[in-house]
């Protein structure tokens, strides 16, 4: 379907900027000292003022709202767990990923949409997601699915940090770019639809080959985060593809296993994006960019799911648990009764526990590299 035309786009009327400085001054003292109260323990006179984020579906929170796209979930029963069970964009039952982040880094409860109508212009000093269901590493990831592809949320960022020069002028910028903490999320869309479930890509490119212009494509996009004075970018894997709900059923054979297919090449891209990001972390000599694996925790928890109390890890919460994803995941949708018992909310993406426990592994096992 054609995207519309139409894009929200937050502005500031003239009475923001007509506040004295010292208002200004104050609020941004105060949204400092705030962030001190971080669940996570940070290093003395350490702060992460925003959190930043790029990437698809995993992470949006609701940038495909007003577009006419099938990667989009504003309706019932996507957020029937979030606060007041607002279905606001999120694929999920309730929080994701970057919200448990923001939350336990003591910064604020959850990461609104850039394009969100309602964003409020303090929500931009502790950060928003730039993110949009179905966008990929590679230009044409995003067409295909009509998400925001990833030059225009880079374009985006671009115009947030203009903005926010506006209320708290070019210093206070800075400072806040190098000391927040970006996450990038992008590659399951290029592997999944643009390889495997477009039969032209494989008469051009092997997995190999594939995977080692998506590598070379996020470093792209990482080095442009460094130039724009990001200082904190987290890097995240791919998760085990092949395990997924949908997956199993249209390539795991009659039982349902887990596709091969698609977790190599997971497992491939990886791979190299990690070693891509350790090359580029060498040359800049210092701790700015560091890769996460979500392939190993998430793989743990849907092949050990008792150690987390999970029940089932082969099924979706919604519908038949089989294929329903987005529009198919909808209001004349079945739901599961205990959603804490499920590894995944839709035949793709994980429920809110599921998001909170990769969180927490986040927090455990990265954070402190920074510093």
């Amino acid at each position: 379907m054609k995207q519309q035309n139409c894009v929200h786009r937050i502005t500031f009327d003239s009475s923001t900027f007509s506040c004295p400085n010292i208002f200004w001054s104050i609020h941004f003292l105060v949204f400092l000292i705030t962030t001190t109260n971080a669940l996570v323990k940070l290093p003395k006179n350490t702060t992460i003022p925003a959190l930043l984020v790029f990437g698809d579906s995993i992470v949006d929170a609701g940038n495909n709202n007003d577009m006419l796209v099938l990667a989009r979930c504003n309706y019932h029963p996507y957020g029937i767990d979030f606060e007041g069970g607002v279905p606001t964009g999120r694929f999920s039952n309730g929080k994701v990923s970057n919200d448990f982040l923001a939350e336990e880094l003591g910064i604020k409860p959850t990461i609104p949409a850039y394009r969100d109508p309602n964003l409020k212009p303090e929500d931009l000093l502790t950060g928003v997601t730039f993110a949009s269901g179905g966008a990929g590493y590679i230009p044409v990831t995003s067409k295909l699915a009509g998400a925001i592809s990833l030059s225009k949320q880079l374009q985006y960022f671009e115009e947030y940090i203009e903005k926010l020069k506006g209320m708290v002028g070019e210093e206070k910028t800075k400072h806040i770019i190098e000391n927040s903490l970006f996450s990038v999320v992008y590659g399951s869309n290029d592997i999944d639809n643009t390889y495997f479930d477009l039969p032209i890509t494989q008469l051009i490119y092997d997995v190999d080959s594939f995977t080692t212009l998506l590598a070379e494509d996020a470093l792209s996009f990482i080095q442009k985060l460094y130039e724009h004075g990001a200082r904190r970018i987290l890097v995240n894997g791919i998760a085990p593809l092949g395990c997924i709900p949908s997956k199993r059923t249209s390539s795991g054979g009659p039982l349902r296993h887990c596709s091969a297919k698609h977790n190599d090449a997971a497992k491939l891209f990886n791979d190299k994006l990690s070693a891509n990001i350790d090359k580029l972390s060498r040359k800049l000599q210092e701790k700015s960019i560091i890769y996460v694996d979500n392939y190993s925790p998430l793989l743990e928890i849907i092949t050990t799911p008792k150690k987390y109390g999970f029940k089932v890890v082969d099924l979706g919460c919604c519908g038949t648990g089989l294929f329903e994803v987005a529009e198919l995941c909808n209001k004349f949708s079945t739901i599961c009764p205990t959603r804490t018992d499920y590894v995944f909310w839709d035949s793709f993406h994980p429920t809110e526990k599921t998001y909170r426990i990769l969180a927490a592994n986040v927090l455990e096992k990265y954070i402190n590299k920074f510093f």
